[in-house]
């Protein structure tokens, strides 16, 4: 068949990736003109990650990464309160994303042309592209992520994300940026600080081209506040030139003084270790904390996949893995099933585990949440 994927993540790599093994022609369409290479950090490979690379052949892959041995928690003069042997290891993201593009044919890869629209017949599905192109396929799979723009036709009166009342600041530091007595306490290990409504957390991952060696690794940390109410988030999420985004700010995008003030709260509340990366980082970016859940993953010839299904909070680390799993189940029923009938088998194996992780994320941000 001739199969169109709609966001060229991981999700959408990964089902890419799997159709074309199975033979099929797979245009993945990616809005951003340069591609996604150099936009992650550090994943954790969960076993849905692992299986999708095995029937691809690039396990190794998914078994490079850094260690941290164990899990710790700070007390707010940087003591350490609780220790659990808990080894867990963080791949590279940009590793991964690079092995599945190469599953991927040449011409089968098209950025820098948003897809505006998609459309159906009981024959076909059409994407429409920004550029005024208009394409047909035998199925378009959406793996465009909390923007979902495939989401307004499978769910039409589903379309919106609920914000969580809070946010995620982030920083990613080479690590010989970290200062020594910061990495004497956090390296090799993954580790947290809890207070009311905020918690903090940071672990090593791979350097930008999966650098695994010591002193070649970067440090991630990742620190939920709080902001409550519609006005706070547009606040929050407004640029350097005024502009105001959707989800997120990126490098370079935050204003100065809302750098400093991130700064300033890091002195005030966070434990040393944690106080000095963040203040080592010179471009922290935000992440606003959303969730989705679709009532429906496929509708004719369409289906929903990852994030644009069911946006799951950050706190389960699953996002991924949920994607791979979705991507098999998918491909499977593709394989044994006319494309209606595969889909809405897809959608029947697939709803109840994107409930269920939704769930979990919510238990896990409960605590962040205001009042």
């Amino acid at each position: 068949m001739r199969i169109g994927i709609v966001g060229g993540s991981l999700g959408g790599l990964f089902v890419a990736a799997l159709l074309h093994a199975d033979g099929h022609e797979v245009h993945v369409y990616e809005r951003a003109a340069g591609g996604l290479v150099g936009r992650g950090a550090g994943l954790v490979a969960q076993h849905e990650i692992f299986e999708v690379l095995r029937r691809l052949g690039t396990e190794s892959v998914a078994r490079v990464g850094v260690i941290a041995y164990e899990r710790i928690v700070l007390a707010r003069d940087g003591s350490v309160t609780s220790t659990e042997p808990t080894p867990q290891m963080q791949v590279s993201w940009d590793g991964l994303y690079r092995a599945l593009l190469a599953h991927v044919p040449g011409g089968g890869y098209h950025m820098g042309d948003a897809v505006i629209g998609v459309e159906q017949s009981a024959n076909e599905a059409f994407i429409a592209l920004a550029s005024g192109q208009r394409r047909s396929f035998d199925c378009v799979i959406g793996a465009d992520g909390i923007g979902s723009v495939v989401r307004s036709l499978v769910t039409p009166t589903q379309r919106d994300n609920h914000y969580a009342g809070y946010v995620a600041w982030r920083g990613l530091l080479p690590e010989a940026d970290v200062p020594t007595h910061a990495a004497s306490a956090l390296f090799e290990r993954f580790a947290f600080y809890f207070e009311p409504g905020s918690q903090m957390l940071g672990y090593l991952v791979p350097g930008p081209s999966g650098e695994i060696a010591p002193a070649r690794r970067r440090y991630n940390w990742v620190w939920y506040r709080q902001v409550p109410g519609a006005a706070g988030l547009r606040r929050t999420l407004t640029d350097a030139e005024g502009r105001e985004h959707p989800y997120s700010l990126g490098r370079g995008e935050v204003p100065a003084e809302d750098r400093e003030a991130l700064y300033k709260a890091a002195r005030e509340s966070l434990p040393p270790p944690f106080r000095a990366v963040v203040e080592a980082e010179p471009t922290p970016f935000v992440q606003a904390i959303f969730d989705h859940e679709s009532s429906r993953m496929a509708s004719g010839r369409i289906a929903l996949l990852g994030d644009a299904a069911f946006v799951v909070r950050p706190h389960t680390a699953m996002g991924a893995a949920k994607a791979a799993g979705d991507a098999m189940t998918l491909v499977a029923a593709l394989r044994r099933l006319p494309v209606r009938d595969a889909l809405v088998a897809y959608e029947a194996e697939r709803l109840p585990v994107g409930r269920r992780v939704s769930a979990y994320g919510r238990q896990l941000g409960e605590s962040l949440q205001p009042a």
